[in-house]
């Protein structure tokens, strides 16, 4: 599942949390070693065992605001801000290792088996010990309830992504109530994602009802079921504190308290330097020099699953809506100018992200993109309609001018700016407006209120329950394709993708749905996460994790 993000400076677990870098020029001496290192091979977190932890502790990190919903199963808590803060407090089925290799998360499940497949069956079994934290015990109709809500049958459900519950036909109760046997009735290839990587279970009192699923958590979590719970929030601070479960069944954590503060971006390095908050991600490389002259910091790094893009709005009657006009457009933006621009100084050799689907570095991941050809752009141009008068292009008595929106932060201004002067050499006007972070998503990109949105998607190793989410086109359950692009051909694609069980095969298919969402000018990946954390030297079991999962038990302060 995709959880986007406007900002790049969550500390998210799971992923490396820097994205871009400002400032151009330079060459690659000061890039942190290893920065070449491929996604899925590494992570640095600075390992330690627990016994070499003290007790207690508060470790502070930083939010761009506060979420909007705190379910991040609805679209709107389908950003970074929720998973942050509730990676430490809702149950996962699985977790990865550095190379994305699966184990089950045995604090909740004891085992999750594709027990048949022909009809695909998954049997969980639930920790018998599992309860939410009001000492209710995980059961299987919190299964069956959370499969119901994000079924799409009741569209009253505001889901963002339906994970693969679509194809689900019944969940019934297997040996006794800890146990859930899901059947599908048409195959789902990324079935192991339903509730691990960026999807957690919830209780059935916010998935059994409409009401509740939409409504529930906008104030903030209710249950939930992990090491630590929300100890108190302060909206007028912007603060969150996360403290123990009292409930928790598994190892007793090594910190009292995970403390969640709303930063601007501008105010993150100098939060670091006051000794403020614990860690950040560092998106310049002045900040990297910042936080390497910064007494007590380390910098942490591996390749994170982060990943900034273009998205284009191809609504009828927006001013792009004609996918000609949005491929010749995206031919004459130098993605590979913007990575060297924007990254240069940060990783040993910048490259821009050709896959909207995989991450360089993930098995399946090849490069399947438009070549950035301006000279085609221009003449693909002319032959729409969209002729030069003076410097921009006019048709029908209309200027070629399109409005780039995004978070206002300074990387994401710099990479417009560059898309900005690309586009200006071809004709094409482009209007930069930044946004503020409380409600950017809801009032702005959901809406459909751009012509081309800046923002980020945070993924998981369950790269292909994304697909339809994003990519799919259905008028009626737009999910996360903001955008509103696609095609029948690009569905039914979709569609063979995710009933591959081979997963060789399923990996075939995904390039070719890759390749074709290029085609169909639906949104332009940029560049993946450097993954430059700075973190506090004392800090252990924390940092950059690439792909692993956090244990947040073991996360602490050395002795």
């Amino acid at each position: 599942m995709r959880i986007r993000s406007m900002t790049t400076r969550l500390v998210i677990p799971l992923m490396a949390v820097a994205l871009v870098a400002t400032g151009c020029g330079g060459d690659d001496a000061d890039a942190p070693e290893g920065s070449a290192a491929a996604l899925g091979t590494t992570n640095d977190i600075n390992p330690k065992d627990v016994s070499e932890l003290r007790d207690g502790g508060n470790l502070r990190l930083s939010l761009s605001a506060l979420p909007q919903n705190w379910n991040n199963l609805h679209t709107d808590g389908n950003e970074g801000n929720t998973l942050a803060l509730s990676r430490p407090m809702l149950p996962r089925s699985f977790k990865t290792d550095a190379a994305a290799n699966l184990s089950v998360y045995t604090d909740y499940f004891t085992a999750v088996e594709l027990t048949n497949t022909e009809p695909q069956q998954v049997t969980y079994t639930i920790n018998p010990k599992a309860v939410w934290s009001d000492g209710t015990p995980i059961t299987w109709e919190d299964i069956q309830s959370q499969a119901n809500a994000l079924s799409g049958a009741d569209k009253a459900f505001l889901i963002a992504n339906n994970i693969g519950f679509d194809r689900v036909e019944k969940v019934e109760r297997g040996v006794d109530d800890k146990q859930a046997i899901i059947t599908f009735k048409k195959h789902y290839a990324d079935w192991r994602g339903q509730f691990a990587g960026n999807s957690f279970l919830y209780p059935k009192s916010v998935t059994a009802t409409p009401e509740a699923f939409n409504k529930s958590q906008v104030d903030g979590i209710t249950l939930t079921a992990g090491p630590f719970l929300v100890q108190s929030l302060d909206r007028g601070q912007g603060r969150v504190v996360l403290g123990h479960n009292p409930k928790w069944w598994g190892a007793k954590p090594k910190l009292d308290t995970i403390t969640f503060s709303v930063l601007a971006a501008e105010a993150t390095i100098p939060a670091l330097q006051n000794n403020e908050i614990d860690a950040t991600g560092l998106a310049s490389r002045d900040e990297l020099k910042t936080a390497r002259n910064t007494p007590g910091i380390a910098i942490r790094r591996a390749p994170g699953n982060q990943w900034n893009h273009l998205t284009f709005n191809g609504a009828p009657g927006s001013p792009l809506a004609d996918p000609k006009l949005r491929v010749a457009i995206q031919k004459a933006i130098d993605r590979q100018g913007i990575a060297t621009a924007m990254q240069n100084g940060l990783v040993q050799d910048p490259k821009p992200l050709n896959n909207h689907v995989y991450l360089q570095g993930q098995q399946g991941y090849q490069d399947n993109s438009l070549p950035f050809d301006p000279a085609a752009a221009a003449k693909e141009l002319d032959e729409l309609g969209w002729k030069l008068n003076g410097d921009v292009r006019e048709k029908d008595g209309k200027k070629l001018e399109i409005r780039d929106v995004m978070y206002n932060q300074d990387v994401w201004v710099q990479i417009a700016q560059i898309i900005q002067q690309n586009l200006a050499a071809v004709g094409v006007k482009l209007n930069i407006e930044t946004k503020a972070g409380s409600g950017f998503f809801t009032k702005e990109i959901q809406p459909g209120n751009f012509d081309v949105g800046q923002w980020t998607w945070l993924g998981d190793p369950f790269p292909l329950s994304s697909l339809n989410q994003i990519y799919g086109y259905n008028p009626d359950d737009v999910q996360g394709n903001y955008g509103r692009i696609g095609s029948q051909e690009l569905n039914d694609l979709i569609e063979q993708t995710i009933s591959e069980l081979d997963p060789k095969k399923a990996i075939e298919l995904a390039n070719k749905v890759d390749r074709k969402v290029f085609e169909e000018g639906h949104s332009l990946p940029l560049m993946q996460s450097h993954g430059n954390v700075a973190v506090r030297d004392n800090l252990a079991n924390y940092g950059a994790a690439g792909l692993a999962s956090l244990d947040y038990t073991k996360i602490g302060f050395l002795k």
